[in-house]
C-alpha cells in the first residue's frame, strides 16, 4: 500500500475558440518552455489551414485524425526466467489519447520546410486520411503486438 494519497485527475478546461478540452490537452502537450500563447496561436493557425484543406469543420477533422492515430495495443517488456519478452498489452483510453497526440506532434516537428502551423495541419490532414508518419507509427505498433501475440499469456 502506498504512503501517499492517490493523485486526482483534474478536469481540463475547454479552449476559448473551439470549446474543446481535447484542444487544450493538445496545446499543453505541444508547448515548449511554457510558451502557451505561442502554441495556442500555432494550433489555431493549423486548424484554419485544416479547414481550407479538408473543407469540413476543423474540430471534426482534428478529432477524426486523433482517432485514426490512437493505438489499441502496445508491447511492454517482461522479464521471465532470464528471458525478456515483448508482451502485447491493451492500452487504457487516457494513454491512447496521449500517445496519439505525442506521435502527431513528433511527426509534425520532424517534417521539413514550412512553419509548425503548416506542418501540423499537413500531419493532421494525413492522419485524417489514414496516411502520414503518425499513422504509420500506430500501424507499426499494432504489427509488433500481432507478431508477439504468442507471449500474451505473460501479461499480468
Amino acid at each position: 500500500m502506498g504512503r501517499h494519497k492517490k493523485s486526482v485527475n483534474r478536469p481540463v478546461m475547454p479552449d476559448a475558440k473551439y470549446n474543446s478540452p481535447v484542444i487544450t490537452k493538445f496545446v499543453t502537450r505541444m508547448m515548449l518552455d511554457g510558451k502557451k500563447a505561442t502554441c495556442t496561436k500555432i494550433i489555431y493557425e493549423a486548424m484554419d489551414k485544416l479547414k481550407e484543406k479538408a473543407g469540413k469543420d476543423p474540430l471534426e477533422v482534428f478529432n477524426k485524425a486523433l482517432d485514426n492515430v490512437k493505438p489499441m495495443v502496445e508491447v511492454k517488456s517482461r522479464r521471465v526466467g532470464g528471458a525478456t519478452y515483448q508482451v502485447p498489452i491493451e492500452i487504457r483510453d487516457a494513454r491512447r489519447e496521449a500517445l496519439a497526440m505525442r506521435w502527431i506532434i513528433a511527426a509534425a516537428r520532424s517534417r521539413n520546410g514550412h512553419g509548425m502551423a503548416e506542418t501540423l495541419a499537413a500531419e493532421l490532414f494525413d492522419a485524417f486520411n489514414n496516411t502520414g508518419s503518425a499513422y504509420k507509427k500506430k500501424e507499426d505498433t499494432h504489427k509488433m503486438a500481432e507478431a508477439n501475440k504468442a507471449f500474451a499469456h505473460y501479461r499480468w
